[in-house]
């Protein structure tokens, strides 16, 4: 019994080795570090051990053990050790069936608090109310109001609309009882993070339509996933390699979400899906001509969109859904937004998406603070509490985020 045990012992370390080799060599080959990130170290690390838990977590999920999404949530919730706060009561909830996480200041109040609304970030397959916990408390504690984190659901087992349906939902669930919260009916702030910014944007558009609710105060969208349909921009080409939001990642998290066959991801990255009247209709708003020159350096124009294919249409033609690309919202509805604070990095692959929607809402009269963290990646704003393994950058976005709050 014991030499079996042994060689099956023996066996995982040379495949956890054999694994941890393929993945420092794939950082290595594949990933870029500009020399204006800060801490190189931290960040060669930190990516090689989340190529790892994908990769692992791939295997898994091909030997039909345990899907990547489940696996690589399990992970990072593990990695995550949620602070206690004699200051803060933390309260878990349900929603109907929404899982919620309301965060609010013990001392008591002479009038009502401020109220935000924050959906995480993880691009379905990371991200949860634990992985986010700390930030969240931190952020009820400094600005002094009401929080309420939205546990909305995920890969493997939920895909598109459910995470805009969840949100919205659990928003409107909020606004109706904001009193019993002690918030303001007149001071709710609508807060997320990459897709859960792309769904705070939907959110704050679609409450535009609720007259019984009170309206949201103002919008703050941290390096939102604003759309899916342009992959050509010039910060895509740019930055499509630098950790931790790659080209292929994100591609990767897209398609599982929207249930399209990964098959189809060089006419998704080439725009081969986009039917001619369609991006005719939408250039105006989609196109690079948006972005200032100053963030076109080294760019190459690309011949955009590709000759179009019918079937590519067919599989992938729910990315041009509002729903999931706030950008195409029509102009009655843009121009009633409230006022709107943008946060972009500089080595993030959707640093266009914020411009993009910063002219947007811009060209309707819509009051937009932006923030740009030229040396920011995407995903640094999660470890802001992780002292060895903090950014400068992580510091930057949620002190501004945190000033811009308390400021309106």
């Amino acid at each position: 019994m014991g030499v079996p045990l042994l060689v099956l012992l023996l066996g995982l370390l040379i495949f956890h080795l054999g694994l941890c080799v393929w993945v420092v060599l794939k950082h290595f080959l594949m990933a870029e570090l500009p020399s204006t990130l800060q801490h190189t170290v931290k960040m060669r690390f930190l990516h090689c051990m989340l190529l790892y838990v994908i990769t692992l977590g791939n295997i898994l999920d091909k030997m039909k053990i345990c899907s990547m999404p489940k696996f690589s949530r399990f992970i990072h919730d593990r990695l995550s050790i949620k602070k206690k706060d004699p200051k803060m009561v933390v309260t878990d909830l349900h929603f109907g069936t929404i899982p919620v996480r309301l965060f609010q200041p013990k001392a008591t109040s002479c009038s009502p608090r401020r109220g935000i609304i924050f959906y995480h970030g993880g691009g379905s397959v990371v991200g949860s109310l634990d992985s986010y916990h700390n930030f969240c408390l931190l952020l009820a504690r400094e600005t002094d109001s009401v929080l309420l984190a939205v546990g909305y659901r995920k890969l493997p087992y939920y895909h598109y609309p459910a995470i805009t349906t969840d949100c919205l939902n659990a928003a409107i669930h909020f606004l109706k009882w904001l009193k019993s919260y002690g918030v303001d009916p007149s001071r709710v702030v609508i807060c997320g993070e990459s897709i859960g910014g792309g769904a705070a944007a939907h959110v704050t558009q679609a409450l535009v339509g609720h007259k019984d609710l009170p309206q949201i105060w103002a919008q703050v969208l941290i390096y939102p996933l604003i759309q899916a349909i342009n992959f050509q921009l010039p910060s895509a080409q740019q930055n499509q390699n630098i950790p931790f939001l790659t080209w292929d990642f994100l591609i990767m998290c897209i398609c599982r979400y929207m249930a399209i066959d990964l098959s189809w991801k060089d006419a998704i990255l080439k725009g081969a899906f986009i039917p001619p009247e369609t991006w005719k209709k939408y250039r105006k708003w989609l196109s690079s001509d948006n972005i200032p020159k100053s963030f076109k350096k080294k760019y190459q124009e690309p011949e955009y969109p590709g000759p179009f294919n019918e079937a590519a249409y067919l599989e992938a033609k729910h990315l041009l859904d509002v729903h999931h690309a706030p950008l195409l919202a029509d102009d009655e509805t843009i121009a009633q937004l409230p006022e709107t604070f943008l946060v972009s990095c500089g080595h993030d692959i959707l640093r266009d998406d914020a411009l993009l929607y910063k002219k947007r809402l811009e060209d309707q009269g819509v009051t937009v603070s932006w923030y740009n963290v030229e040396d920011g990646f995407h995903g640094c704003m999660v470890l802001y509490d992780k002292k060895f393994f903090s950014f400068s950058c992580s510091c930057k976005i949620f002190n501004a985020v945190v000033s811009y709050i308390k400021g309106i």
